[in-house]
Parts: C-alpha cells; structure tokens; sequence
C-alpha cells in the first residue's frame, strides 16, 4: 500500500519548491516567502538583528579613521535623531503665538484646558469670552457654572499645562502641542532606528513628519489630536522597547552549538517566562493616556494588544517552538492584558480625578450630582455614585459621538483622507495693503490662512508606500510592514464605520507618524538592500533623494498657508491645486 501510494505521488524527483501547495507555487511569482524558506543560521541574528553600519568605504573615502568612525556611528544613533528634533522645534516653536486669535477648535479646548487647571471640570464661558481672553491676557474671571464636553480630560490637562507655565494666551495654549510634536519626531527617529537597524532611516522617518504639514500645523494648534498622536508613537515606541527586549532575553536561554551560534530548541521556546516586562506596563500607561483623551485611541489599544500577541507567537516560532499559539498563549497573553487593559482603564479613571472630588451637590462638573439626583433606584446603586455618574456621563458621550451628522463646511469622508482631498482652514483673513503682513505693493487684498493639510507630495506618495508595506506584509512577512499597517489601520479604518458621521482630514494625524515610516521603508528599498553594486546604490540613491528634496520643497512652497502669512491672493490661489482644498 506504502509502495503503490509513493508510486503515484507525481511531485517525485520534483525540487522542494516544486512540492509546494500550488496556491504557494503561484503566490511565488509575487514575491512570496513560504515559512520554512526563512534563512536559517544563527537564530539570535534572527531575533535581534544587528544595526546595519556604514560601509567602510564611505569612511576611507572622507578620511575618516577606523577609530573615529566607530565613534561617529556609536554617537550618530542619538546625535542624528537629535539634531532632526532641533530643526523640527525650531520650526515649531518659531512665531508660536501667531495668529494671535483663537482659532478653530481652540474656542473649546484652550478654555477648557483653563478651567480644568484650576476647577478641576470645564465650564461654560460667555460669548464673547475669547475677545476678553485676547484683550485682557487671560486676566478674567473663571466661570462656574459646569459644561458639557464630549472629550476625556487628558489632553485638555496637556494644554493646561502650557497656559500654567506661559499665560492664558495664544503661546500659553500652544506650548504644549508644540512640546509634543517636537517630541514625536524625536520618538519616531529613534524607533525608525530600532524597527530599521539603521539609523538613517531612522532620522529620514522623522524628518518626513518634521516637515510635513499637517503635523506642522496640529504641533501649532491646541486640538486633542496632536496630544493624541504623541501617545500613541509613544505606546507604539514602549511595545517596540518591548519587543527587542523580550527576543533578546529569549535569544539568550537558547543554546549554542560547538560553533558557538545560537540554535532553536522547541522545550525552551515552548516553555521560556518572559516575567514582567515594564515596557509593557509603560505601553498600558501610554495607551491610557490616549484614551483619556480621544476615545478612538480605544481601537489603538485593541490593536496594539492583538500585535504584541503576534509578537509574541512569531518570537517562539523563530526560537523553535512546536506549538507557538498555545505557549503564547499559556504564558504571554495574560499579562500581556494585564499590563495593558486594566493598565489603560485605571489610568483612564484616574484622568477624571479633578471632576470625581468636585462637589456633587449641583455645584461640580457636569453630571457629576446625577447619582444622587435623576440616577435614585435601580439595580447599580450598591457602587459609589461618582462612578455611576460617571458611566451615565459616559454613555451620553457616546450617544453624541455617534449621532453627530451636522453639517460642516469642512467635513470630509475617511476615503479622501490619504489623498488630501478636504482639508481644513482654521484661520483666514483678507488684509489690505500694508496691513497684517500683506506686502504695501501687493496692488490688492491679501489672504492670511492657517490650512490643515499635509504637505501634499509626502502623503501621495505614502499611497504607494501602503501598497509597498501591505505586499511587504503579505509577500515576505515583514514584521515591520506589518506593524506599520498596523499602526495606519488603527487609526484610520475604524472612522469608515462612521462615514455619515461630521467628522475631519486632521484626525489623520494619529496615523502620520505610520505613514512617515512607511515612505521611508520604501525610499529605502529604493535606494536598494545591503550587497547591492555601487550602480545600483548611486542610481537608488540620487532616485530617493531627488524625491525626499520635492518633499521638502513643497513644504516649504506651502509654508504661508501653515504659519498664516500673509500672500497676495494671486499667490494664495496657485497654491489651491485642488478646487476642494478652497
């Protein structure tokens, strides 16, 4: 039976490729990478790869000793991402408290911001509140009587923190988005660094954020979202800690072979604690941070949890382990969600400390008396009535989120989001000649605008840059890729379920950071892998750095309508390339 059943296998004498499944055979053809293909080797190398180092020829070709050499590449892994993060603040911090208006969203959040830094809840300020605001320095009375917001506290604490340090102004209520988007180039260099091993990428992730326009403009902005971006890269920054950590200390119980390199073995993999893992911990705190201030960073949580499960299954595989899911399972996942969900929701709790210790006679924060008033009776009244406050409180939050279908003048589709097709104008003014900026010879009125759009050439070019992760992805299961995707996904696909709902381009800010690494995972495969000729490294060279200086010219083409100059309208009108952008 053994003997006619091999006689009738027809794939005899074929390669080991050849006996590949045959949707694994066509799937070839696009690139893919069957598992068992994976090189093999030293699985340490595997693990952790090491970081890719300049070629020894570029420092024989400036004349750079062995010795010093060594030194610039240790000391360019902090020095590179550093001075990025300099040119980045420097552009942020420039002329911050211009426009000196309040501008767009800032009517809500640099008030709020205020009243909650010395009430501890919002309230609800007079009409006329932002001219006052402007003509007194922020030198008016709080109001208290308590308003009804629809955003977590968090970001709006961020804020306050400025206008503490620097008044209740424009500078004051800007300060801090600006420290955060300052910051979120420096944490996206060096975790292109680490995802990358190379620290040129690195430092070319966060130069594409540094200059690009959206980012620009939300670092100059006191909205949540800018708030909110920052501790996503940061949680984002704390897995991908994490991650090299964990493979590193799992790298290290393997055994070594004769050759002194590092082998699989299935009853280590299987069996091996990771313990506690405080950059999982930092990743929970992180993570609940961004909750407490937009509750979208809900489905960043959900995301982020499943990947570093992921990661954890590919770390055992990669180690040997027979049976990956189930070791993953019996000793990751656990405290994996330990360290993340109830992490995220005590910090969430505890966001909401200045509105729990306000008073609940009627004189607190917004519902804060309903426990004790229209919530008397039912089946929950054995909890603190701060808590069923709260979760009343809650559940009217989402009732709005969900049925806000006002119309808005710039109200745009998620569809439209990667292309740039609606952005957002937060400030415009029409100065005449020699008023505002406008140039005396401007020969007619000029426009002054604040316009939250991306710098137009970096993200068409990051619509190629996600079909180039997703193949990486799919074709060559690229954990990188994947965590990018990853990244773009959470924050951008979740607002498809809510495409009848009054919603804008700048919530796409969360996702930038993912875009900007993608762009530079592709310039990279650009420039061309490690091994490859001289010919092949100039031409992919000259082919990226020729695309990343349009980039950077572009924003630079688009630097009045992000700062608010003033340009004759002439000028204002050729840089609206698309009738929607008006």
């Amino acid at each position: 039976m053994t003997s006619t059943a091999s006689s009738m296998d027809l794939r005899q004498g074929q390669s080991p490729h050849d006996r590949r499944p045959a949707w694994q055979q066509r799937l070839r053809r696009f690139g893919y990478v069957p598992a068992k293909d994976a090189p093999s080797g030293d699985v340490r190398d595997r693990l952790v790869p090491p970081y890719a180092e300049p070629s020894p020829r570029l420092w024989q070709a400036l004349g750079v000793p062995p010795v010093l050499a060594g030194r610039i590449t240790r000391w360019s892994a902090w020095l590179g991402p550093l001075l990025v993060t300099l040119v980045a603040g420097l552009m942020r911090f420039w002329n911050l408290g211009s426009p000196r208006a309040v501008i767009f969203d800032e009517t809500y959040y640099a008030k709020d911001a205020w009243a909650l830094v010395h009430r501890g809840f919002e309230v609800n300020w007079d009409k006329n509140a932002n001219d006052l605001v402007l003509q007194t320095h922020g030198h008016l009375a709080i109001p208290t009587d308590a308003s009804y917001v629809v955003h977590p506290p968090v970001g709006k604490y961020v804020i306050g923190l400025g206008e503490l340090l620097f008044g209740f102004d424009p500078f004051g209520w800007r300060f801090m988005t600006a420290l955060l988007g300052t910051l979120s180039v420096l944490l996206l260099c060096r975790i292109g660094r680490r995802i990358f091993r190379s620290t040129f990428l690195g430092c070319l992730a966060g130069a594409l954020m540094a200059v690009d326009g959206l980012h620009f403009v939300m670092s100059r902005t006191s909205l949540l979202d800018g708030v909110l971006m920052f501790f996503v890269v940061a949680a984002f920054g704390c897995l991908v800690l994490d991650r090299d950590r964990s493979r590193a200390r799992l790298a290290a119980a393997l055994p070594v072979d004769g050759d002194g390199r590092v082998r699989p073995d299935a009853r280590v993999a299987d069996t091996f604690r990771f313990g506690l893992r405080p950059w999982r911990w930092a990743t929970g705190l992180m993570l609940g941070l961004a909750i407490g201030t937009k509750w979208n960073g809900l489905y960043i949580l959900a995301a982020f949890c499943v990947m570093a499960v992921l990661w954890d299954v590919g770390a055992r595989r990669t180690a040997g382990a027979d049976r990956p899911y189930a070791a993953a399972l019996k000793y990751d996942t656990g405290l994996a969600f330990v360290a993340t969900v109830p992490v995220a929701i005590a910090v969430y709790l505890m966001s909401w400390l200045g509105w729990i210790l306000s008073p609940s006679d009627g004189t607190g924060g917004y519902f804060r008396n309903w426990a004790a008033t229209d919530g008397k009776g039912g089946s929950w009244t054995f909890l603190p009535d701060w808590l069923r406050s709260l979760w009343h409180y809650e559940h009217e939050v989402y009732q709005f989120h969900v049925g806000l279908t006002s119309p808005h003048t710039y109200q745009s589709n998620p569809w439209s989001w990667i292309v740039l097709g609606r952005p957002v104008s937060y400030f415009y003014e029409s100065p005449n000649p020699g008023a505002d900026g406008c140039p005396a010879d401007a020969g007619q009125k000029c426009a002054r605008e604040v316009l939250a759009i991306g710098t137009p050439l970096l993200w068409w070019v990051a619509c190629f840059a996600i079909l180039y992760v997703l193949w990486r992805w799919a074709f060559r299961r690229d954990w990188r890729a994947g965590a990018i995707a990853c990244g773009i996904a959470a924050g951008w696909l979740p607002w498809f379920m809510y495409q009848e709902r009054t919603i804008f381009l700048f919530y796409a800010v969360v996702f930038l950071p993912f875009l900007c690494l993608a762009v530079a995972m592709l310039l990279g495969a650009i420039i061309g892998p490690p091994g490859s000729s001289d010919t092949r490294r100039v031409i992919g060279a000259s082919a990226a750095g020729v695309l990343v200086l349009l980039i950077i010219w572009n924003f630079i083409y688009f630097w009045p309508l992000y700062t608010g100059t003033a340009i004759p309208i002439d000028q204002w009108r050729a840089r609206m390339w698309l009738d929607t952008w008006v």
